[in-house]
């Protein structure tokens, strides 16, 4: 090993590589694949000179030109050259993993011919890297897919949560760095601090509840569709999935008309003497809220049917006639042998939907989008955090602040369900059914 470290630190190909991405390749006779890195090599210096180290700079100083329709200036978009920047920082990581490649590309190669080896044709090489590591070239696309579609848009949020960009400050206006300016202000200023801990309180109830009714909901229907005894499995079991085929902004339509004052339920009301009742009025408070996780049960205990029912068919019938023999209720059948397996199998759904009702924008913005409650800045008192991010970055330009609290979103659900399923049995005991 010591032998080979010295050989590597002494070979000129490999010194070479360091410094011109594919020269070490070239100075071995390995002109095809050098020929490629150096390509590379060229590509992304031309890049840097065209266009790269001004997006780089732009990127720190999010511009310098105001622009001016008056006077015909074009200005500088802040925005946009973040956009850009961040662009020109994944183009340069992406160089940069390429170029460590060469370099260990050419050490390789500068002990196989130390040790007398003959180096293999390209053509051989890649057929060789087909047959071997295939599985890097099968995840690439959805890798690439992943970064740009997923991680890219999450670090322009996060970065976007550092800016002063929101309000009046819009391009042409130029956007700034700003630092924790716009955490500060959701911790210290009074309306919006107010705001936040009130709507985070209620996010975290209202995941909690959705999840537990959503959950056992679903596991009550599928073992009472479950029984020897129940007739006609097939067709109770097609009303729920009805139920969720229907597209859900329009069920949430349906029953913000059904709940209205010109709806079916206030009109048997008022036909029977009654007054109309707002159901779901900016006052209406915990009769909107029960109202939300009745709907939000309605559209999600399907799926947790449909979930339950395939897992209880494979549960093991011996283990219930063993505890009949024993003398346990079905009770405790259900909480010893039944909840605990189902539990075991559906840790991993139970925590994305915990995570999706906590993100469930939705439901309160089909049923009461719109609202202004008094003691809540630009919200009501069923908003969740992500309806609040909506009303103060799409309707009201608190871009810096909505992406703040995207970014607080973002650290409990993660927290959460990293903490949640490394404690589970799920993780710790996984192979106790196989």
């Amino acid at each position: 090993m010591e032998q080979e470290n010295k050989i590597i630190k002494t070979s000129f190909p490999v010194k070479a590589s360091m410094f011109v991405t594919g020269l070490g390749q070239l100075l071995q006779k390995q002109w095809i694949k050098g020929s490629l890195y150096l390509s590379c090599f060229i590509v992304y210096v031309f890049y840097l000179i065209a266009v790269g180290a001004r997006d780089i700079k732009g990127f720190f100083t999010l511009g310098t030109v105001k622009g001016d329709a008056w006077l015909g200036i074009e200005g500088d978009d802040s925005i946009m050259m973040l956009l850009k920047g961040l662009l020109a920082f994944a183009i340069t990581a992406i160089f940069i993993a390429l170029h460590i490649s060469n370099i260990n590309d050419a050490k390789r190669a500068n002990i196989s011919l130390e040790n007398g080896e003959h180096l293999p044709k390209f053509t051989k090489a890649c057929a060789t890297f087909m047959d071997k590591k295939f599985y890097i070239i099968a995840l690439a696309i959805p890798v690439v897919g992943v970064l740009i579609f997923n991680v890219l848009p999450i670090i322009f949020m996060i970065l976007i949560s550092f800016t002063n960009y929101g309000g009046d400050i819009v391009p042409p206006e130029l956007v700034d760095w700003i630092g924790f300016d716009n955490f500060g202000k959701i911790l210290t200023l009074s309306s919006i601090k107010n705001t936040f801990f009130k709507i985070l309180g209620w996010n975290f109830v209202w995941a909690t509840l959705s999840t537990f009714i959503n959950y056992f909901g679903g596991l009550g229907l599928a073992l009472l569709l479950n029984k020897k005894c129940v007739k006609g499995k097939t067709f109770w079991r097609s009303f729920p999935i009805l139920a969720y085929a229907v597209p859900g902004f329009i069920t949430l339509l349906g029953f913000k008309f059904m709940f209205s004052y010109g709806g079916p339920i206030n009109h048997y009301i008022t036909m029977n003497g009654g007054a109309a009742i707002g159901f779901l009025d900016i006052d209406a408070g915990n009769m909107a809220r029960i109202i939300g996780l009745m709907v939000n049960a309605w559209i999600s205990v399907p799926t947790s049917m449909l979930l339950a029912t395939g897992i209880l068919s494979n549960m093991n019938n011996d283990l219930y006639d063993a505890a009949s023999i024993d003398g346990a209720t079905k009770w405790k059948q259900f909480i010893k042998i039944t909840l605990p397996f189902v539990i075991f199998s559906t840790t991993p759904v139970l925590i994305t939907s915990f995570v999706g009702n906590f993100n469930n924008f939705g439901i309160f913005y089909f049923l009461r989008g719109g609202l202004y409650n008094e003691g809540y800045f630009l919200a009501s008192d069923t908003d969740l955090l992500i309806n609040w991010l909506y009303n103060l970055s799409i309707d009201n330009n608190y871009y810096g602040i909505g992406a703040a609290i995207s970014l607080i979103i973002f650290i409990i659900t993660s927290i959460f369900s990293l903490l949640t399923y490394v404690r589970s049995n799920a993780y710790k005991k996984e192979d106790t059914y196989r």
